[in-house]
């Protein structure tokens, strides 16, 4: 690696670029404390770790390490592995002064770091008594100890500028089948008809737009093949609807041709699927989305098509498929395996033989989506934003550096964003360490990691999943990165988000016949409501931008697909969660610090879980190049200058208390508080500091929890 320490000397290879698992922000010292304070480290606090988050290539890392001065150090030495390399660097610290009680000395290290990727580190205390070596499962006593854990240190250089039109705005998701029709039936029946064959039946349309999506099998499989004709026209009728809410951008699923519903199986990359309108309507429907403030991006499947395809064409509808003709000009862009291995013959996604597995790294292929007339540059000629990629973590990393050279050439505010379920930063698939945040590859992920902990928080009264991912990712993913994060509750892929928390557990993992019977009682949706106002006030105020999935804003509710992917009753809303959702949208758009201010979690107790959102002293929002962010939202308010917003969530049994300095305007029902402030069960609060308070803090009067903002 290039990597470089002051003041500390080297021993053994140089290896790597750091990238350290830091399972909570305070577990170190915690752990410290439960060792008799020998050893502290924590690497989100500045005090130990500066800058405490994911460096910029050529920046300074310094540690600090305390050392209890009844061990008797004779030295401190840190083991950093680059992830790419299989021998670590160790470095000597330097002994510095000692703390004010004179209880610990204080060991140091500057390190500057300019690979990029993820390095790893843990530390090496040499005593009297032997080496004792110290990360984040605490203090152990061997030397080169990676299984005691090691913190993780990300390291990236832009290539390209994240898109500033998405930061601080909301994402909403469009199943687009299911969301608005505009056609007569007649006309989509019509639009609807391909010819069926013994592997792409007859396809049906309900006429009845309120109808349960099928959900039994045809001849042993799910066809996904009923449809409600929901289309591009439907969606422009809304826009104003979208608007009204503080949509400021439209993901939609697949829109080109394909046999199924969800249109995850494409057959034609080139052409809107008929039943959704034309390329025409798509034009349309970006220039009017655009006119009111809101983008569109679009779902890019490029790990598998249709097995009823152009390009694979298993039905022979089209006659130059890859499965029938070995001189298809798309016979390569595919993986045969022969008939004698069992199985289609053809590998496919995930077993599923109407998806056959594209070949990525054909040059064909990858020509065909990244080249200068490819499918990538078409639709955003066409006019979308950018694209959201399917399944991201079955596409190779060149793969990836060329789509988004694509995408930035003929856009250069487009946006890349990967389907990754984990925390992104370290993931592996198919034995290769993805680097997605180096800089040349994507702006950003989908963000599982928060809808697991706010779900857990809200439902169970567990802040604990929630508080470590949002310390996680905060301190993994470079900011930029973070600041685009697509945060969501559900989608097409999940329970909806009000099942998830007022719902019955199934009593059997994927019974169909049960979930489809299952609804809400009248008591269990008043207790949903509840709570998912406490959760979509977490979502918008935590880093990243919320991505609603449609229907959730009117009270939708269901199981797992297809029950999650109804249609959207237009007629009848839950007003008081709809009233809400615009409520606190605009409370997220009015306030700078959603943009990119920082994050830290300030209070986890019992069901009680508080964090903040602020700019650093010397961090000014205008100093953050966020000017042209600002002008993309539009003008915030006077509040959108003010540096610190709380939001506080109780979902436990008990009322918990929060000890404030100063004066607090608590944004959902404009009360000011003060002092001493019970959050009762159930409740929500987001504090907004007030002028007078500028740069002060909560009040810390007890020994716990989790930094100097709170006292619970």
């Amino acid at each position: 690696m290039s990597f470089s320490p002051r003041g500390c000397r080297a021993e053994g290879p140089v290896a790597g670029t750091f990238a350290g698992f830091l399972r909570n922000e305070i577990y170190c010292s915690i752990r410290g404390q439960m060792d008799i304070q020998k050893i502290i480290f924590n690497p989100g606090n500045e005090r130990f770790r500066k800058p405490p988050g994911a460096i910029k290539s050529g920046e300074i890392l310094k540690l600090r390490l305390y050392v209890g001065i009844d061990l008797e150090p004779r030295s401190v030495k840190v083991v950093f592995r680059y992830d790419r390399h299989t021998q670590p660097a160790v470095y000597e610290m330097e002994g510095t002064e000692r703390t004010s009680g004179g209880q610990y000395v204080a060991w140091e290290g500057a390190f500057p770091v300019f690979d990029t990727g993820l390095y790893w580190y843990y530390f090496i205390v040499d005593t009297p008594a032997g080496e004792i070596s110290f990360g984040p499962e605490g203090m152990g006593n061997q030397r080169d100890s990676w299984n005691q854990g090691s913190w993780q240190q990300t390291v990236y250089k832009r290539k390209y500028d994240v898109p500033q039109w998405l930061q601080g705005g909301v994402i909403y998701q469009i199943f687009v089948d299911r969301f608005c029709r505009s056609s007569e039936c007649q006309e989509l029946e019509n639009r609807l008809y391909i010819k069926p064959t013994a592997g792409s039946p007859a396809r049906k349309l309900h006429w009845n737009w309120s109808d349960m999506p099928d959900y039994k099998p045809q001849n042993g499989q799910i066809m996904n093949n009923d449809f409600f004709g929901g289309d591009l026209k439907g969606i422009e009728s809304k826009l104003d609807y979208l608007q009204d809410l503080g949509v400021t951008c439209l993901y939609l699923s697949p829109i080109f041709r394909a046999y199924s519903n969800h249109k995850y199986d494409t057959a034609d990359y080139m052409e809107i699927d008929p039943l959704f309108g034309t390329g025409e309507d798509f034009r349309e429907l970006c220039e009017k989305a655009e006119e009111k403030g809101i983008r569109i991006i679009l779902d890019g499947v490029f790990a598998h098509t249709g097995s009823d395809s152009v390009y694979f064409d298993k039905e022979e509808r089209y006659g130059d498929g890859a499965l029938h003709h070995e001189d298809s000009k798309y016979r390569d862009w595919y993986i045969f395996t022969g008939t004698g291995h069992g199985g289609p013959g053809y590998e496919t996604w995930w077993g599923i033989s109407t998806l056959p597995k594209l070949n990525k790294n054909n040059r064909a292929f990858r020509n065909f989506i990244c080249g200068p007339d490819g499918v990538a540059r078409r639709w955003l000629r066409a006019g979308a934003s950018g694209w959201r990629l399917d399944v991201a973590d079955e596409l190779p990393s060149d793969f990836l550096r060329l789509l988004t050279e694509a995408v930035k050439e003929e856009k250069p505010d487009g946006l890349v964003l990967g389907e990754v379920w984990e925390d992104a930063s370290s993931k592996e698939a198919y034995g290769q360490r993805k680097n997605y945040f180096e800089g040349d590859k994507l702006d950003s992920v989908t963000n599982y990691p928060f809808k697991n902990g706010i779900i857990q928080l809200v439902r169970n009264g567990d802040p604990g999943e929630l508080s470590e991912k949002v310390s996680t990712l905060c301190q993994n993913y470079p900011p930029e990165v973070m600041n685009c994060t697509m945060n969501i509750l559900d989608s097409h892929d999940t329970t909806r988000i009000l099942t998830a928390l007022a719902g019955e557990i199934p009593p059997n993992e994927g019974d169909r016949d049960w979930m489809a019977s299952a609804h809400l009682s009248p008591e269990e949706m008043e207790r949903g409501r509840n709570l998912l106002k406490i959760a979509s006030a977490i979502q918008m105020t935590l880093p990243g931008v919320p991505c609603i999935y449609y229907g959730d804003e009117r009270g939708m509710e269901g199981y797992s697909d297809p029950f999650n992917r109804a249609t959207v009753n237009w007629d009848n809303a839950d007003q008081n969660l709809l009233e809400w959702y615009k409520k606190i949208i605009s409370i997220r758009k009015n306030h700078q610090v959603y943009v990119s201010g920082k994050c830290e979690t300030v209070a986890e107790s019992a069901g009680l879980y508080a964090f903040r959102r602020f700019f650093p002293d010397n961090d000014e929002p205008e100093n953050n190049q966020q000017s042209g962010i600002r002008e993309a939202l539009g003008k915030t308010s006077e509040a959108g200058n003010r540096r610190s917003v709380i939001t506080a969530a109780n979902c436990g049994q008990s009322v918990e208390s929060m000890s404030l300095t100063g004066r607090w305007k608590d944004l959902i029902t404009g009360k000011i508080l003060t002092g001493r402030t019970d959050v009762l069960p159930g409740e929500i609060l987001i504090l907004e500091e007030q002028p007078e308070t500028l740069g002060t803090d909560i009040k810390r009067t007890g020994p716990r929890k989790t930094s100097n903002y709170c006292h619970i």
